[in-house]
């Protein structure tokens, strides 16, 4: 009898499962996986093979550890990121503190921690944990008339830490992007008329107190390069032309699966991490890209969906928080590679190589996933 009862426990169960889980919008996530995956074979699989061939196959299992990540956080309740939030914020600060000391050098940036089987990146895990701090804080404050100065003064202390951390490493855009998701989650919150002017004011006061002192030389020639990409088209403004030239040549249907000139020739640089999407562009044309967009807009609506249907403020205020950290990165990234935003260094979620980045961001969809699953009582 006891047996059938667990059984018949089991089939519940199961039955429950199906019907709470989001598959929907783990469809999705998986299509962009799927091509992202296609398009980073043709990125590392190129004319002159070379040892970024071996990327593929990473990617497969970063992508497989994600998806692992995803099921389990799904069936975690979002509300022990709540418990944590503090407790995962303090062991990031950690890791990031130590990056200068013991961290490993890549491409002129000190931004990895080598734990052996894999190059760990704390910069990215933080832009999550952000979002778990800056809810929590926010989730217990009333914002019916607009979040004041003393509101913001443990969240800006607490983004304030990481951000010169990060931009210590040099990684401007990622340390952007941390204080990008904080703005994002006080301004859906809401904020006072005084602050939003108050704020404009200073940025307009101290932006040339920024561009003297607290940018480095390559910085500036970032910038002044989106500007003027042919001010210097074989050295800063490389990336940027032949970029846009692989984007540009792939027309209405593209060049074709590794057809692409650009790629596969080995002239378009980080084909595979920051340029990915470029890659797409000229192999699949502007269909090809804007059905690749139009995923993305229908993730971000129905992760919008599940906010609005999330069971407290918290599970709003996160989901809100990851969709922000994937906006601001599909925004950036497809803006750098088309040459109407600086060039920056932000790959482009669930399509670009990288383990750091695959393991957070599916993470953080998996947490989009665990307040989706709990929007039923029972």
């Amino acid at each position: 009898m006891s047996i059938k009862s667990s059984n018949l426990d089991m089939q519940v169960e199961k039955r429950n499962f199906f019907k709470k889980f989001d598959g929907n919008l783990a469809l999705v996530i998986f299509a962009l996986n799927l091509i992202g995956l296609i398009n980073l074979y043709s990125a590392t699989h190129g004319v002159v093979l070379d040892h970024t061939a071996k990327l593929f196959y990473q990617q497969i299992f970063w992508l497989l550890g994600g998806w692992v990540l995803y099921f389990l956080v799904t069936l975690v309740d979002y509300k022990f990121f709540y418990r944590l939030a503090y407790f995962f914020y303090g062991l990031n600060l950690v890791a990031l503190a130590l990056v200068p000391f013991i961290g490993k050098t890549y491409y002129g940036a000190q931004r990895w921690l080598d734990l052996g089987f894999f190059r760990y990146q704390p910069s990215e895990t933080m832009k999550i944990i952000m979002i778990f701090v800056i809810a929590r804080i926010l989730s217990q404050k009333s914002s019916y008339n607009g979040l004041g100065f003393k509101d913001l003064l443990l969240p800006g202390v607490l983004t304030l830490i990481p951000f010169a951390l990060t931009v210590k490493q040099p990684d401007l855009g990622t340390a952007l992007l941390i204080a990008s998701t904080t703005l994002s989650l006080l301004i859906f919150v809401r904020l006072k008329r005084s602050i939003l002017v108050t704020a404009c004011l200073i940025g307009i006061i101290t932006l040339p107190a920024v561009w003297s002192f607290g940018l480095k030389d390559y910085q500036k020639g970032r910038i002044l390069t989106f500007l003027n990409p042919g001010r210097d088209p074989h050295g800063a403004g490389y990336n940027s032309i032949q970029s846009k030239i692989a984007v540009g040549s792939g027309q209405v249907l593209g060049k074709g699966f590794r057809k692409g000139t650009q790629s596969q020739l080995e002239f378009l640089p980080e084909r595979h991490t920051d340029f990915i999407y470029s890659v797409l562009s000229e192999e699949h044309g502007f269909i090809g890209s804007i059905t690749t967009f139009g995923l993305f807009v229908v993730l971000f609506f129905m992760c919008i969906r599940v906010a609005t249907q999330a069971r407290d403020k918290f599970g709003a205020l996160i989901v809100v928080g990851i969709v922000s950290y994937l906006f601001w990165h599909m925004f950036i990234n497809i803006g750098m590679v088309i040459g109407v935003m600086p060039i920056v260094g932000v790959p482009l979620p669930l399509l670009s190589y990288g383990g750091s980045s695959m393991l957070t961001t599916m993470l953080g969809l998996g947490v989009i996933s665990s307040v989706a699953y709990r929007k039923y009582l029972f």
